[in-house]
């Protein structure tokens, strides 16, 4: 029969509760869940289900409540499902969850899709065999599988262990699969300290869930290291005797060995288990027991099999403090006999403990399982004196050496000879230290303990032997500790005589006596204080008398409630009252031991205070106490019975922190405190109109009343900060009135005038008021003294004004003067007549010197006069040579440059450097080329099923206009998601596609119905799809780059690298005599020569990645002024011309040598102790500084840090010559000069010097008189621009031709340019877009703009290059030609306009002539169909489907999804086409999935 649900309540409805019952037949029906709908509330029978059959609508009496039929997804298990017993639920096995069967994906095709609870089959593995495996095998798993459903399609087996998961293919088999275990190789290693590691065996299809899983386990032989160990492991592991190694596999590693076998290895075996191991047996102990420094020979039983051992060298090894020790040993019969060895350690430790090993075959240990091992001791460090040696365990064989009075083994004492105590003899010199008390009640019953050294071994030896005073004393054996501590009693000599005596101890004949006597004493009470106390207890008393510290218990009362004495000193003790339960007059009496005593007088407890009203600062109608942070504000406190407390306190919690301060009783109903001072962190700004609340009370002995009255209805302690009071505005204030006003802030919010003190000199100024922001007070009569450091007056001086608040805040606001200042009528005082006769004199000084200096100026201008003609002559001479010298470059420098740049290969960067560079330009490690991220393993399905919704067009959709849509969406978040979209959706090019149109054509809709102009469609990076362009034409254009567009980039890039390198370069500021940027141009005359200098290179620094080039006498062209660092990179770039950059030699890490002859060499460095220095300028290193001719031989060598090293000590020491000595004969006149030492500066000893290499750049525009003659106008030199411009004009030309050619060098204009073209075409037609500008303009924003720019300007993103500064800077220049060239505005030039433009000016037109052809070109070739497009972007997809992570880029994805959760969820909830796909449940599930897999 059909099972169904029904709801019964007749019998729970009282109670407000449901019940779920399944009807297996007419007469059958089972309880599967019980719930509570409205606790106390009666449910209505009427139920009511909604059109799904989903919900439940039940009815209480007040609530109507919507209950789910079903809660399918909290079960986690088959198991837990189908056992649950809910009709509604089953097990869906292809997807690996508990859920409804419509929810279930083909859940009708075969029973065991959805399994329903009445089947009771899980799929379950019911075995593996093996079910375990050595690790570094691999073996056909057959996994027997009950109910495993009939599925078309791959199955895998993953093995997930220590966050690693490994697939492998499994085939179908009747009684479940078969599979492989994973590559060895990449297994994860066996933690360390561990033999094996469990993983989870899955079973699984392609794209699906784990439908079953178990565990496995890989483990490792080869991890244990004895035999013992191997032969118990839980594993199948056998060891191998005579090749000492644990194995699973004899057969392969133990052929002709002994072999013990392990336990758990099946079948017959001759020797199996641990018993059947060369071990050291232990006999009675696992100790050996060594004396520190005696020689001893060890020896141990063995068990040992093998004829081959016996027959060995045995070695005896110690690991003492670990040093390892080895002597020789001997085999007799079944023991080994060490060699006699010496037994010693450093430490001061009593004893150590020494790991043993007995070696034999050269480095075999026999096994030792019970841990046998050496004890190495001292007998001096464990005893320090004769009774504590001879109570030491008899194992260590230690007595007492009476002639060096240590603790020694005997053979130590004198070698043997010496007096020396065994354990059974008696200490001869029994001492006592001390002992306590002193004296005591002659009553007695006193406990007396006391201290010393050999107070016996044993409680026998000393029971009986005590007596103080001559009286016996009878001690406890609990209390005895050997040899040091004895503890008695003594009774009382029974009458009041003075008693006194030596303390005794008698061992047998000996006897030790104590240096003081013990006295019998009589206890007096004279007086108590005070004689009154609250009921509540907690007054300390003080009690006076004679012998009041007599005895060892010493107890008070007051009638029989106790008084704890808290101290006691000869004639005065301490005890502090408990609570009384009435008020009374209570007798004082006191008990020393056996001995009592009774005060004549009485103590009266009385009632406890009471707090009426506590308040500070300015008196008002509500009372509150109000505080600083630095404290000591007077507090006024009100009450009843205040004067019976001795000492009162107030406190106060701040940040859980209790500050205390004092207070003084006035009378029994008033007492002034200080409010404590508090800590307050710095950090903590204290708001002045909202002071914090403090919790405060009052410590009055253990009254209780008076604690916490903020929780007794008090108002609450308020914490004001502290007031702050400001310095006068002068530096002397002058007292002119009969008051004195000091301004400041919050000074009257906690304070008021009694709390403030003001401090004149050495006298006080009277407080008259205070206000928020100002204080007043009288002066005395009379100006003060002032006061010195050592607080003495100082008449001299004046004095000083000093507010102190609450005592302990101060503030030094200045200094006061009764004396009125001197008018302009009065006399001078001699100080200002002194300054009024120097200023007269400076005075004049100065006019004498401004006519001296004007006389020498009218004679200098003369002379400069007649020196500027010659000048003006000079630069017109120069400025023609110049010229002339650009016009020679600009005609010769053409052919010199054509024919060096066909040699050597491109060198193309692979497609995934490539785009990653383009799409992450900012990111080295980004992400998508992360393939170990083992955490992402967790997070498997959740990121399949995000997958899932991105390739759902209405998701991605939604999900990339709510993201803009967001305000806190930024730029930078636009590009990396455009870059993540990109990324994912490489594999799926043909619905990228679709996708990057619909965007676009929003984009088109929004920018033509806007406020904004349709030309500014794709001109700035404002949307994903603009983005997503860029990288879609990145992806499609790789091919035509490899094959066309490539090679006249990189021939430029070359040919501007080159042109640059000819002529001279400043290695500090980039600036270069040929370029194509006025910023990058050197605009000074450098003299230079070019040279052609022979570099070798040693071999082993040569060979990179597989390439060896001519290493041997290379010829390079440098120049002469060129630094060291400029020849090592003109040297690499020629060497490896045809070798990707990043697959050479760094310069850095090499060295420049200069050879000369035979022997000698010099290293040549950019700064060394030879570097020229003018005034703050240090100059580089050239190869002119160091005098290299040309064709001279340099030598590229790895660094030579001993060298470096040796360098900079001769420059710290005495400068000497640490480097070789070069053939000075063959070569004199090249080598440097012998009084140089070329050693490597170090640049922390700069001290902040200048360096430059061609150009100084000043920081201001001052110059020396004496350069005038070398400077021309700068501008002149502008003509170098055009001098770069026309060498390089074919290879700008050539690379414009090929970009705006649709059929150039024989490759077809790729199929992605054109057909977005049409799309964009399309778009204008649809929105009536009749201005060809515009889609001109559409066309160039997309593909010239967003590509080509990009690609000119870093041709480092396509090729494996280096580029430096200067052509970084040319390049710009030809990017912005670029860019005019594909605008359709008219620039109107002239002589203020940038040098950029105006270079290629007469360019210009002829390159929007190319670009207006090549849009026209394309537009009129035939229409590319869907079909071949297809086609082409899905041969795309499959050439570049494994280039990335994509489950990296969708998590980076869902981490956008989840922070914008709830905009998003909102947005698909309200989409139609996203409701009708359950869009938003579905992101909810992907969250849900991703929450749970988080660790």
């Amino acid at each position: 029969m059909q099972a169904c649900c029904t709801w019964v309540c007749e019998d729970t409805k009282q109670r407000g509760e449901e019940r779920e019952v399944v009807v297996e037949s007419s007469s059958l029906a089972l309880e599967y869940g019980d719930l509570a709908i409205d606790p106390d509330s009666p449910v209505n029978p009427d139920l009511l289900f909604d059109s799904q059959l989903m919900h439940l609508y039940v009815l209480t009496r007040q609530t109507v409540s919507k209950v789910k039929v079903q809660e399918c997804s909290v079960y986690k298990t088959c198991w837990d499902c189908l056992g649950a017993k809910d009709p509604y639920c089953g097990w869906c096995s292809l997807e690996n969850k508990c859920n409804l069967r419509s929810d279930c994906q083909d859940a009708a095709k075969d029973p065991l899709y959805w399994i329903p609870y009445k089947s009771g089959r899980c799929t379950t593995i019911t075995s593996v065999t093996p079910d375990q495996l050595q690790r570094t095998t691999a073996r056909t798993l057959e996994l027997v599988i009950d109910n495993l459903p009939t599925l078309s399609g791959q199955f895998l087996c993953a093995f997930s262990a220590l966050d690693k998961t490994l697939i492998t293919n499994a085939s179908r088999k009747p009684y479940g699969v078969n599979c492989t275990t994973p590559r060895t190789d990449l297994l994860p290693s066996i933690p360390p300290g561990k033999h094996h590691f469990t993983a989870k065996l899955s079973v699984r299809m392609t794209n699906g869930p784990d439908l079953v899983a178990t565990d496995f386990t890989f483990f490792d032989c080869n991890t244990y290291s004895s035999c013992t160990q191997c032969v118990s492991s839980d594993f199948p592991c056998d060891w191998c005797v005579d090749g000492h190694r644990c194995t699973h596999d004899t057969a392969e590693n133990c052929r002709n060995d002994i072999l013990v076998t392990g336990v758990n290895r099946m079948g017959p075996s001759y020797r199996s288990g641990p018993g059947f191991c060369p071990t050291i047996n232990s006999t009675d102990s696992q100790e050996i027991l060594v004396s520190s420094g005696i020689k001893k020979a060890i020896r141990v039983k063995v068990h040992i099999i093998g004829q081959f051992i016996i027959q060995t060298r045995f070695v005896c090894q110690f690991n003492i403090e670990g040093r390892v020790t080895s002597v020789n040993a001997r085999l007799l019969a079944d023991t080994i006999y060490c060699d006699e060895t010496e037994f010693s350690y450093t430490s001061r430790a009593p004893n150590i403990t020494v790991p043993f090993a007995v070696i034999w075959g050269g480095s075999k240990p026999l096994d030792n399982p019970d841990n046998i091992h050496l004890v190495i001791y001292r007998c001096r460090d464990m005893a320090d004196n004769c009774g504590m040696c001879l109570a030491l365990a008899q194992k260590y064989g230690c007595g007492w050496c009476q002639s060096s009075d240590k603790c020694e083994v005997k053979d130590q004492c004198d070698r043997g000879s010496g007096p020396w105590l065994d354990r059974n003899q008696t200490c001869p010199n029994p001492e006592i230290h001390k002992f306590e008390p002193q004296m005591g009640p002659w009553e007695g019953n006193t406990n007396i303990t006391i201290s010393g050294i050999n107070l016996g071994k044993t409680f026998k030896d000393i029971y009986g032997g005590v007596t103080v005073a001559g009286i016996v004393c009878q001690p406890y054996f609990e209390l005895y500790i050997r040899t040091k501590q004895i503890v008695c009693r003594v009774d009382g000599p029974g009458d009041l005589k003075d008693r006194r005596g030596p303390v005794i101890v008698k061992i047998e004949n000996f006897h030790g006596q104590s240096e003081t006597d013990y006295e019998f004493v009589d206890p007096k009470i004279i007086s108590i204080s005070p004689k009154y106390g609250p009921l509540s207890g907690g007054t300390v008393i003080k009690i006076t008398g004679q012998y009041m510290n007599a005895g060892s218990k010493i107890r008070a009362y007051i009638d029989k409630l106790p008084c704890s004495i808290i101290s006691a000193e000869p004639n005065e003790a301490l005890c502090v009252t408990s609570a009384s339960d009435r008020k009374r007059s209570g007798t004082l009496n006191m008990t020393f031991d056996g001995g009592h005593r009774l005060y004549d007088g009485f103590f009266e407890y009385v009632d406890d205070p009471t707090i009426k009203s506590v308040e500070s600062g300015v008196a008002g109608q509500v009372k509150i106490p109000k505080g600083i942070p630095a404290g000591g504000i007077k507090i006024s406190v009100t009450g009843k019975n205040l004067g019976y407390i001795q000492s009162p306190q107030m406190y106060v919690y701040y940040d859980e922190k209790m500050f205390v301060s004092e207070c003084k009783v006035i009378s029994q109903e008033s007492m002034i405190c200080k409010s404590p001072t508090i800590e307050v962190p710095e950090n903590v700004m204290l708001d002045a109109e909202k002071p914090h609340p403090l919790e405060y009370g009052f410590r009055m002995d253990n009254v209780t009343g008076v604690q916490n009255l903020t929780l007794h209805g008090f108002n609450a302690f308020l914490l004001y900060p502290n007031p702050i009071y400001d310095v006068f505005d002068e530096e002397v204030k002058y007292y002119k009135s009969d008051y004195l006003t000091i301004n400041g802030q919050h000074l009257d919010r906690a304070c008021q005038e009694s709390d403030v003190v003001v401090q004149i000199g050495n006298a006080f100024c009277n407080v008259t008021s205070l206000s928020r922001q100002q204080l007043t007070c009288r002066p005395p009569l009379t100006q003060p003294p002032a006061l010195d450091s050592e607080g003495l007056p100082n008449k001299q001086e004046l004095p000083e004004v000093i507010v102190i608040v609450g005592g302990t805040l101060r503030y030094t606001i200045g200094k006061l003067s009764y004396a009125l200042p001197a008018g302009l009528n009065g006399p001078l005082s001699k100080p200002a007549l002194i300054g009024v006769i120097a200023a007269i004199v400076i005075l004049v000084f100065v006019f004498i010197a401004f006519l001296i200096a004007y006389r020498r100026k009218s004679t200098e201008s003369n002379r400069v006069l007649k020196n500027m003609q010659e000048q003006m002559d000079i630069l017109e001479l120069r400025v023609a040579a110049e010229c002339k010298e650009a016009f020679a470059e600009l005609q010769t420098e053409m052919t010199d440059l054509t024919g060096d740049l066909t040699s050597g290969g491109i060198p193309f960067l692979d497609y995934r450097t490539y785009a990653m560079m383009i799409l992450f330009p900012s990111d080295d490690n980004s992400p998508v080329l992360q393939w170990d991220r083992p955490e992402l393993a967790r997070k498997e399905k959740g990121l399949r099923l995000f997958g899932q919704l991105i390739m759902n067009k209405t998701f991605l959709l939604l999900f990339v206009r709510t993201l803009e849509s967001n305000r806190y969406f930024s730029m930078r978040d636009r590009v990396n998601v455009a870059s993540l979209i990109m990324v994912t959706l490489q594999s799926k090019m043909e619905y990228c596609t679709d996708i990057l149109k619909t965007l676009l054509a929003d984009l088109i809709e929004k920018c033509t119905e806007g406020k904004s102009h349709p030309k500014l469609f794709l001109r700035r990076t404002e949307s994903v799809a603009e983005k997503m362009l860029s990288a879609w034409f990145t992806f499609l254009l790789y091919k035509f780059m490899r094959e066309c567009a490539g090679e006249p980039l990189y021939v430029l890039f070359r040919a501007v690298k080159q042109q640059v390198d000819k002529g001279p370069v400043d290695a500090i500021t980039s600036e270069a005599r040929y370029s194509l940027s006025e910023e990058k141009l050197i605009r000074q005359s450098i003299d230079f020569k070019p040279m052609t200098v022979y570099v070798s290179i040693s071999q082993q620094t040569a060979y990179v990645g597989g390439i060896d080039p001519n290493t041997e006498n290379v010829p390079v062209k440098v120049l002469d002024c060129d630094t060291i660092s400029q020849v090592k990179e003109k040297a690499l770039d020629t060497i490896y011309r045809a070798t990707p950059y990043s697959q050479r030699p760094r310069k850095d890490d090499l060295d420049l040598e200069w050879r000369t002859g035979a022997s000698g060499r010099l290293i040549l460095y950019d700064e060394d102790t030879t570097t020229k220095t003018e005034g703050e300028w240090k100059k580089r290193n050239t190869l002119n500084h160091y005098r290299v001719p040309d064709s001279a031989s340099l030598n590229l060598v790895s660094k030579q840090s001993s060298i470096y090293n040796l360098s900079i000590l001769s420059e710290k020491t005495d400068k000497s010559h640490k480097y070789e000595t070069l053939n000075l004969s063959k070569f004199s006149s090249a080598s440097p000069p012998l009084s140089r030492a070329t050693s490597p500066l170090n640049q922390n000893h700069d001290g902040g010097m200048k360096c430059w290499h061609l150009v100084k750049h000043h920081d201001t525009d001052a110059r020396k008189e004496g350069d005038r003659g070398n400077k021309m106008v700068s501008e002149i030199y502008l003509t170098r621009l055009l001098a770069t411009k026309g060498t390089l004009q074919k290879f700008v030309d050539d690379l414009f031709e090929t970009i705006f050619s649709t059929a150039h060098r024989g490759s077809a204009l790729p199929l992605a340019i054109k057909y977005m073209f049409d799309f964009m075409d399309d778009q204008a037609l649809q929105h009536g877009i009749s201005d060809p500008e515009v889609v001109h303009t559409w066309k160039s924003n997309s593909l010239p703009l967003r590509f080509w720019v990009n690609l000119i300007k870093n041709p480092n993103f396509i090729f494996d290059i280096h580029k430096s500064n200067i052509v970084d800077s040319c390049l710009s220049v030809v990017a912005q030609t670029f860019m005019d060239s594909c605008s359709t505005s008219d620039h109107r030039l002239g002589k203020d306009s940038p040098s950029s433009k105006l270079l290629y000016a007469k360019d210009i037109p002829v390159y929007k002539e190319w670009v207006e052809r090549y849009y026209s070109d394309i537009k009129v070739m035939p229409a590319i169909s869907d079909q071949d497009m297809n086609a082409m972007l899905a041969e795309e997809s499959r050439l570049h489907t494994t280039e990335f992570n994509t489950n990296c880029a969708l998590y980076e994805l869902y981490t956008y999804a989840g922070k914008y959760n709830e905009q998003l969820i909102v947005t698909l909830e309200e989409d139609e086409f996203s409701q009708k796909q359950r869009l938003a449940y579905k992101l909810e599930q992907v969250h849900n999935i991703m929450a749970a897999d988080n660790p």
